[in-house]
């Protein structure tokens, strides 16, 4: 896939809906990599034959950021499943961590804008806004996951 073709939200959305999950994984590393990360696509680590596999990894500096791709599609159990998808992240951010002794920040990238922004410390971030997220979050791992739940907290206090 040409992802150099996007020129605009309306383009990632059509490209993004049409692609198979394997190059949703490839369009998220595709936007790292724009950012001046070093990407990892669909990497396996394993450790005392324990496996994990993690559809992006993406180095820049000291930040490493572990990315998990949902391309999911609407349907009514969408929300406990990425619910579960988070804390399975959460505990690969940690097999991670155990592993490398890096620190690194997981995400999950879905194809359209969920209901919740952050589970359990995991930000949820739909492709369209993935390089926003990026490029707002310039100050570090730890800014990235505060800005998150800063956005969080903000959408609780406007719907009281």
């Amino acid at each position: 896939m040409n992802f150099e073709d996007i020129k605009d939200h309306k383009d990632l959305q059509k490209i993004s809906k049409d692609m198979a999950w394997q190059h949703f994984e490839e369009l998220a590393a595709f936007i790292f990599r724009e950012n001046d990360f070093l990407v990892e696509v669909r990497k396996v680590k394993t450790l005392k034959k324990k496996r994990r596999q993690y559809d992006v990894i993406a180095k820049r500096g000291n930040k490493t950021i572990l990315v998990e791709c949902k391309k999911w599609a609407g349907n009514r159990y969408r929300l406990s499943a990425l619910k579960a998808a988070a804390q399975k992240h959460e505990e690969r951010s940690e097999f991670y961590k155990v592993l490398t002794n890096e620190a690194a920040m997981p995400i999950i990238v879905t194809f359209i804008e969920e209901e919740i922004l952050i589970f359990e410390g995991v930000p949820i971030i739909p492709i369209f806004k993935l390089n926003s997220f990026i490029n707002e979050k310039e100050r570090g791992v730890d800014s990235l996951k505060a800005g998150a739940e800063d956005a969080l907290n903000s959408e609780i206090s406007q719907s009281h």
